[in-house]
């Protein structure tokens, strides 16, 4: 049960349903009931299969990609997301002349790096470890992720009353505020990664 708690609150944390959930209310403002419903199951898919997939070949990630380039992701996936939230917070509409979306904002950045975050990812490999873990525990650890993303979609699916109560107006200063956001937790992801690179060499 101690196990089951601590991991809970990891992937709690790192999936942060809350943040996602207002992060898609201000993305999917403009698009209709049965589309918004639609992007929710898509970026719980995706990101399950993201994380169960980290969860899978996790040691083997960890061997071969290294410490180093796990933070090079983080960084890399920081300066897209400062990129998108710009693009958030500085364009009168996300959508193009056909009104439909850009890109599947279900991949990018609802399923990754918002819900599956890299924090996430690392957060599942560590947690679900061969050498520490059993495989039931790695199961009961891999129930309690599904569990969390269950939640998530509940709260996603549930994000279009948001959508009622705010009007169309609110919802553009929503998605405004969600791009500064969306900025800000970049510029984190960065520092972290650096605050990371820093730590790595002063104890080697």
């Amino acid at each position: 049960m101690d196990k089951l708690a601590h991991d809970f609150l990891i992937i709690w944390a790192t999936i942060d349903p809350i943040g996602t959930m207002a992060l898609f209310a201000g993305l999917t403002a403009n698009l209709s009931a049965v589309e918004r419903r639609k992007t929710a199951y898509k970026t719980i898919t995706y990101a399950a299969l993201i994380l169960a997939g980290a969860i899978v070949v996790g040691q083997l990630l960890l061997g071969a990609m290294g410490i180093s380039l796990i933070i090079s992701f983080q960084v890399a996936g920081g300066v897209i997301l400062f990129l998108f939230g710009l693009q958030m917070i500085f364009s009168d509409t996300m959508t193009n002349k056909a009104g439909e979306p850009l890109h599947d904002i279900s991949v990018f950045p609802l399923a990754i790096p918002a819900t599956a975050s890299p924090g996430a990812i690392l957060a599942v490999i560590l947690i679900t470890d061969n050498n520490v873990y059993t495989i039931q525990e790695q199961i009961i650890t891999t129930a309690t992720m599904l569990s969390v993303l269950i939640i998530t979609l509940i709260l996603l699916i549930f994000s279009g009353g948001i959508i009622k109560i705010i009007g169309n107006g609110g919802a553009s200063l929503l998605t405004r505020i969600m791009g500064m956001i969306l900025a800000a937790l970049s510029v984190e992801f960065i520092m972290e990664a650096i605050g990371v690179t820093k730590w790595v060499a002063s104890v080697s």
